[in-house]
């Protein structure tokens, strides 16, 4: 019997899991130089705390949550996102015991929600994020939204929008919550299901609804800027302020509330431009400011700031914008057509390899042009012939398999000389626009 995948599930193979692990690579390492320090957190966690943070109006914990009864009789629930997994773990471990603030967390790992699967989204999907909790500040909500505009542009996204709203403080959202209440009852009796089941837990998320018909009528709602107090429109100013010394630009979105309950405050979302021949994936990520769930889940009243992004709808947008040419291989094939230097070879891909390079060789004796349609397979960027001749002088050939150059290298110049073709071919295959046209 054939067992495949469950749905919403997918094998991640050889090129696409290089690929994944280039971008979780990339982020962590981001968020390192911020000065994050990495967590793990459970994938599994008792289900009240997702009821407590995530909150019972959110489409995740109404629809899309995995919960499931253990040996116990607990109820318990795979991980729909690691915030409040994050936010427990401080808890669990007072880690706000020395009131060292903010304390500074980023994260990478999968998590599960039932939802309808489509381009870039999975029900078991990787998130990465980061977390900072206490000492809130103007400054604090703009480092880190800049690390994942960072994130973005290190992996060759430049084309990014920065939306950004604000949920104000308490008095301001209870005032536009009753202004959303008042608008959506006249035109509830038209809107879907979940809207109307929203108007009396939260009229908030009802601007996040994507049904096309209450989208219309979400336009003419009333804006949360009209509700907001005067400390918090200078808030929201001041971080687009210094977002902008920095070198990035934002949008103010009014109808932007994120999908969770916790957020208060600023809020934000990355979208990239439509490409032509890829599907919209929506945000790459987002996140916001919450000044209540560290206590909602036993903790000291301590504000915060999140950020998360799915691997996987990053991983979708950067292989669709690569060059259709680009392919993950080895930097080099070694090529040996006696047993003799297949030896040779062994130790001299051992030393390559510690030196950084990606190497592949023969094991098995064949013939040239063999060897060449091997490296062609492994996408060799360039191949290494060691003949009898070379053998004895201590010398190899190395072949540019695009090009098709060969030169002639003595083993104690190897490791210089395809470091500096490495980083040439890498150069044409990636040009510097300098900006002038050629005369």
């Amino acid at each position: 019997m054939e067992i495949n995948p469950v749905k919403g599930t997918h094998d991640i193979i050889a090129d696409e899991a290089y690929l994944y692990t280039m971008i979780e690579n990339a982020a962590m390492g981001i968020a390192s130089l911020y000065g994050y320090k990495e967590i793990r957190t459970p994938i599994i966690e008792h289900t009240p705390l997702f009821l407590r943070s995530v909150g019972e109006s959110s489409d995740i914990v109404n629809k899309e949550m995995y919960t499931f009864e253990d040996k116990g009789g607990r109820s318990i629930t795979l991980r729909p996102e690691l915030t409040a997994g994050v936010m427990r773990s401080i808890v669990s471990n007072k880690l706000y015991a020395n009131g060292d603030f903010p304390i500074k967390f980023c994260y990478v790992g999968p998590c599960f929600r039932y939802e309808r699967p489509q381009a870039g989204r999975y029900r078991q999907f990787n998130q990465f994020g980061v977390e900072a909790v206490g000492a809130p500040s103007v400054y604090q909500d703009a480092e880190v939204i800049a690390i994942g505009h960072r994130l973005l542009n290190t992996l060759g996204l430049d084309n990014v929008k920065v939306l950004i709203n604000s949920l104000g403080d308490e008095e301001s959202r209870k005032a536009y919550k009753e202004a959303l209440r008042e608008y959506f009852s006249k035109h509830i009796d038209k809107m879907c299901p979940d809207c109307k089941r929203r108007l009396e837990v939260n009229p908030l998320r009802i601007l996040d609804c994507k049904v096309p018909e209450d989208v219309e009528i979400v336009k003419n709602a009333p804006k949360m800027t009209d509700y907001l107090s005067q400390e918090s429109k200078a808030y929201l100013r001041t971080v687009i302020s210094i977002l902008k010394s920095v070198g990035i630009e934002t949008e103010v979105d009014t109808n932007l509330v994120r999908g969770l309950d916790y957020y208060t405050g600023v809020v934000f979302e990355y979208h990239f431009a439509k490409v032509e021949g890829v599907d919209n994936v929506g945000a790459l990520g987002g996140g916001g400011h919450y000044a209540n769930l560290l206590a909602e889940v036993g903790g000291p009243k301590e504000e915060g700031i999140g950020l998360a992004m799915g691997v996987e709808r990053l991983a979708y947008i950067v292989k669709s914008t690569l060059n259709p040419n680009t392919k993950i291989g080895a930097d080099v094939y070694l090529m040996g057509m006696t047993d003799d230097i297949i030896e040779q070879n062994f130790v001299l891909a051992d030393m390559l390899r510690g030196n950084g390079f990606i190497v592949e060789m023969n094991y098995a004796t064949k013939s040239l042009g063999a060897l060449f349609k091997a490296a062609n397979r492994k996408n060799a960027k360039f191949a290494i012939i060691v003949g009898e001749d070379e053998f004895n002088k201590k010398e190899v050939s190395v072949k540019n398999l695009k090009s098709q150059e060969q030169t002639l290298v003595k083993l104690e110049d190897l490791d210089n000389v395809l470091h500096s073709m490495l980083n040439k071919y890498y150069a044409d295959e990636n040009p510097v626009d300098t900006g002038k046209e050629e005369q």
